[in-house]
């Protein structure tokens, strides 16, 4: 599980994986709500979730996570203020969680721990579909490029939204790249 971000011992890597708390979510539990400081972040086993924020009475989806994914709300967790946007079960769930006082404590026992860092940098992938400099075929491409069993899992209005188009654009990007 740790295999992607560094170069650890099997013993570190099995310290990692048993200082994780396993957990169950049902579809619609929520992880995180907007407001709460971010102290996790998770390991997607199986299932799916979504990240959002409230515009008015809108949700704005801001990422969408499947399994392998590590996840979190990296500004709450990071500045340690709370988070401006909610994470929810799509599906019923299978997350491994790493608490923020866990990561601390393994780095206080070695500076290997350093790595584990590199976990937030596999959450920020949202940036690059926010840059509106990309067409919404870019976007999309890009979009299919780095996640493509997405669009076999969450809804065209959802993936439109973190895509930042309409259901519509995103309904004739789709049409033209056939």
């Amino acid at each position: 599980m740790l295999n992607d971000i560094g170069t650890f011992t099997n013993e570190e890597s099995e310290l990692v994986r048993s200082l994780c708390v396993e957990r169950k979510i049902k579809k619609k539990e929520t992880l995180l709500v907007e407001g709460q400081i971010c102290q996790s972040i998770y390991l997607l086993n199986s299932g799916a979730f979504y990240q959002f924020q409230l515009e008015d009475i809108d949700q704005q989806i801001v990422d969408l996570h499947l399994p392998g994914d590590w996840f979190l709300n990296q500004q709450s967790f990071i500045s340690q203020k709370p988070s401006t946007s909610t994470i929810v079960a799509f599906q019923p769930s299978e997350v491994l969680e790493l608490r923020l006082d866990i990561i601390h404590s393994l780095i206080n026992r070695s500076p290997t721990f350093f790595q584990l860092g590199k976990l937030m940098e596999q959450s920020s992938l949202q940036l690059a579909f926010a840059n509106q400099s990309l067409s919404p075929s870019e976007r999309y491409d890009l979009f299919l490029k780095i996640n493509p069993k997405a669009v076999q899992v969450f809804p065209l209005k959802m993936i439109a939204s973190f895509l930042k188009m309409t259901p519509e654009t995103l309904s004739r990007v789709r049409a033209a790249s056939r």
